[in-house]
């Protein structure tokens, strides 16, 4: 019986030392799993093998700790900032590129999102959630309205220091569709950017495939040995490219390369692409895709260019709403200047959901070193904001994408992400609220907060905000986002103005009020409003009207008084858009007018 001894601790060593010298450095022991066949056929379908059979082996021996973020911050707790748009980009690069944007490529909530604000540090924050107010009187130098405004700052009692992401379930879908060939900052639609391409003398310009590539590469650089990362390429198909497994095993330097190497063809089916990647989250075994353990979440990215069905139930927007439902949320990251943010502006409004548009890889890397854990980590949901009071009654929302659903007497948000804070400013952690006043009481008004952690605990807030005599600013973060709502709110009545006489077809009543008023409306009360949403995908020349020249370079002045009163550099970007607005030279077509009527 000696040897079957001697046998078996032969059995046990042999076994246990490959294991026992592994370290998370160690390649020996990670896989290139990649799957994609550049050569597989162009037609409808799907490709690739979508078993759970490797992944269910790999992932069992995985446990879920929490995951410290590595992030830095100059303040002791952070912020919230809603979900939804994250940037301007696409509105920037549009201008840029001499194109007139699309309406939704700028968002109340995306421009305050790039920007930091003093949010009022409460007196004691002990929930997750400590909302504060501000309130703020002025008269509008547009129309001499008297304007009442309430800010609500989105503090939490999350350290800094203590703050963790939990092991993340993530599986990317890459758009590889022939759109993606067309140089980041031409419409691949106007198929002109080939023969434009080729005239410039200049160093080329990157195709939207070779940025969405450099910014995937970039972003798994911010993943942990125990994530599971799967990829899923589509074009008129969808293709299994790397089952969903964790990074301690996988091959990391091996599946860059393979990205990189990525090049556009066939159609666009963003339906089948999304579908699969679900699939590979879903055949997890349920222990290690468990919502309360594990952040799961699908990134898409696209240059959002979908046929009309993806808006049906059946398509990606339907999908997205049910997967949200399920604890996996989705982000988009759009590549190009002809990105549809219209489409995209709807999706993010779903539960858990955000969106980015990619200026280059560089600079979308600086942003990911600083809040990558951030982008994929929703904290609240369900937010509701009651307000009571006889004499004032909410008239707009400015920094939420769900502002649509708000009433007379309530506000609505689903998501709220953490965000970075830098002495006691908020990155995007404001939501601004217009209001209406119907009577001169004078009584505090009662704001009552309810909202629903990841555990599904429902919570109440209870506070009073009270205004005062004469015009003022509480604080310089009420300040600030009234400025940028302003700067929002007039960009976006010129691009209903100017695109009524684009490629969008609006038809709609001619305005009664001048120009000079009209500008300052709350775009989504707009008649024109709803039917600006479009699916063309040919660009439109910048032109700007006269009276719109006119009115940015008024507003221009006023910013720039603001921006000095604000002492914020900060600003400065949006300062140059209306240099750019103001200044443009006038449109060489006099027979078509976009303001619809002109001031006497």
């Amino acid at each position: 019986m000696k040897w079957f001894g001697s046998l078996f601790m032969t059995i046990v060593l042999a076994c246990a030392l490959p294991a026992m010298s592994h370290k998370p450095g160690d390649n020996s022991r990670k896989i290139d799993d990649w799957e994609y066949n550049a050569t597989m056929p162009v037609n409808d379908g799907i490709a690739g093998k979508f078993s759970r059979g490797p992944m269910a082996i790999s992932t069992q021996a995985m446990p879920a700790p929490m995951i410290k973020s590595m992030r830095k911050t100059m303040s002791d707790t952070l912020g919230f900032a809603v979900g939804g748009a994250k940037d301007a980009n696409n509105f920037y690069d549009n201008l840029k590129n001499g194109y007139l944007p699309k309406l939704k490529s700028i968002t109340y909530e995306g421009i305050f999102y790039d920007h930091y604000f003093d949010t009022g540090k409460p007196e004691r924050c002990e929930r997750l959630f400590c909302p504060t107010y501000a309130t703020a009187v002025r008269k509008n130098f547009f129309t001499d309205a008297d304007e009442y405004f309430l800010s609500v700052g989105l503090n939490s009692n999350i350290k800094a220091s203590d703050f963790t992401r939990k092991t993340l379930n993530l599986v990317v879908v890459l758009d590889i569709s022939g759109s993606m060939s067309a140089p980041f900052n031409r419409y691949y639609y106007d198929r002109r950017h080939i023969r434009q391409n080729r005239e410039e003398k200049s160093e080329p310009v990157k195709s939207k495939m070779q940025i969405a590539n450099e910014s995937l590469v970039a972003m798994l650089g911010h993943l942990n040995p125990r994530d599971r990362l799967g990829i899923v390429l589509f074009d008129s198909r969808a293709y299994l490219a790397k089952p969903l497994r964790p990074v301690a095993l996988t091959d990391m330097e091996a599946i860059k390369r393979h990205i990189l190497e990525l090049a556009p063809r066939g159609g666009t089916n963003w339906s089948e692409g999304y579908k699969n990647g679900l699939k590979l989250i879903k055949s997890l075994d349920k222990r290690y895709k468990d919502p309360a353990k594990y952040e799961n979440r699908i990134i898409f990215i696209t240059d959002a260019m979908p046929n009309r069905g993806e808006l049906s139930e059946k398509g990606l927007f339907g999908m997205v709403d049910r997967a949200a439902k399920e604890g996996i949320y989705t982000t988009f990251i759009g590549v190009g200047v002809d990105f549809n943010t219209d489409l995209v502006e709807r999706i993010s409004k779903t539960r858990g959901a955000n969106y980015y548009a990619v200026h280059s890889e560089k600079s979308f890397k600086k942003r990911l070193d600083e809040e990558f854990d951030f982008m994929v980590t929703p904290l609240v949901f369900d937010l509701e904001m009651t307000l009571d009071s006889p004499a004032f009654s909410i008239d707009a929302v400015y920094g939420s994408p769900e502002a649509d659903k708000a009433t007379g007497r309530v506000l609505y948000v689903n998501t709220l992400f953490p965000s970075a804070t830098e002495e006691n400013r908020t990155k995007g952690g404001v939501i601004l609220v217009k209001l209406k006043k119907s009577s001169t009481e004078q009584k505090p008004i009662k704001l009552v907060v309810r909202y629903t952690d990841r555990a599904g605990k429902r919570y109440q807030v209870t506070k009073e905000a009270t205004f005062k005599k004469g015009y003022y600013y509480e604080n310089t973060g009420i300040r600030k986002a009234i400025l940028l709502s302003d700067y929002v709110t007039l960009i976006q009545n010129w691009l209903i103005d100017t695109r009524a006489g684009c490629n969008d077809k609006v038809s709609s009543p001619v305005p009664i009020l001048p120009l000079r008023e009209r500008c300052m409306l709350y775009p989504p009360e707009r008649p024109e409003f709803p039917m600006m949403q479009t699916w063309e995908r040919r660009s439109c020349k910048l032109k700007i009207s006269d009276g719109y020249r006119k009115l940015f370079a008024i507003f221009r002045r006023r910013f720039a008084e603001e921006m000095t009163a604000l002492n914020d550099p900060s600003l400065q970007k949006e300062y140059d858009a209306l240099l750019l607005l103001s200044g443009t030279k006038r449109a060489e077509d006099h027979q078509k007018r976009d303001d619809w009527q002109t001031e006497r």
